[in-house]
């Protein structure tokens, strides 16, 4: 369990059901006829991308939110969840709207098409892709749960390229004394390399 709770596999667990979000959002979700004097009796397909908007949008998020949560520290990374957590909802409301109706979504998208406003009357079924978004939504939230069990384990980031909070920018020498960093030397237009005619004899 404690693997499974670990950074590597929750980062990895949420990029896969975002990707998967993200692959069948580009698919036929809804597939069906149009009763339209233009279209006529037509067969019309439409795509998650068209029936779904934003899901593509949602799902880079969540992979954003999960990618935060791994590599942040203690209060970012709970903001991160939030966010993970709204995402996540807002892709599962998307996702049952089609399964759900699948001809009330179909109607805008083909008046969109013949240029026209609002919707007309059609007949629909959804195709397995909505089913694959909404597995890789289940994905997803596996990772999510993943992450809020095991977040109180995980190191904080790394410090090592941060600066160090020494007084006014130096650093202690070999006695114990103040020496300014070479940064500081570049900040005041000086160059560190720069040793002096008398250092060199």
């Amino acid at each position: 369990m404690r693997r499974l709770t670990g950074k590597g596999p929750v980062a990895l667990l949420a990029l896969l059901g975002a990707g998967v979000v993200l692959v069948a959002g580009f698919r036929p979700w809804v597939s069906g006829t149009v009763a339209d004097a233009v279209l006529g009796g037509s067969r019309v397909l439409a795509s998650g991308s068209e029936v779904a908007p934003g899901l593509s949008a949602v799902a880079l998020a969540v992979a954003a939110a999960a990618v935060a949560v791994v590599a942040a520290g203690r209060v970012a990374r709970v903001v991160a969840l939030v966010l993970w957590v709204v995402c996540l909802g807002t892709a599962g409301v998307l996702v049952g709207r089609v399964l759900a109706d699948p001809s009330g979504v179909l109607g805008p998208v083909a008046a969109a098409r013949v240029g026209r406003t609002g919707t007309v009357a059609a007949t629909a079924t959804a195709t397995a892709w909505p089913w694959v978004a909404a597995l890789g939504l289940v994905l997803a939230a596996a990772a999510l749960a993943a992450a809020v069990v095991g977040r109180r384990r995980w190191a904080a980031p790394s410090r090592r390229y941060e600066r160090t909070d020494a007084p006014e920018g130096h650093v202690a020498g070999s006695r114990g004394e103040r020496v300014g960093t070479a940064w500081d030397d570049l900040s005041a237009g000086r160059d560190p390399t720069d040793v002096g005619d008398e250092r060199r004899t």
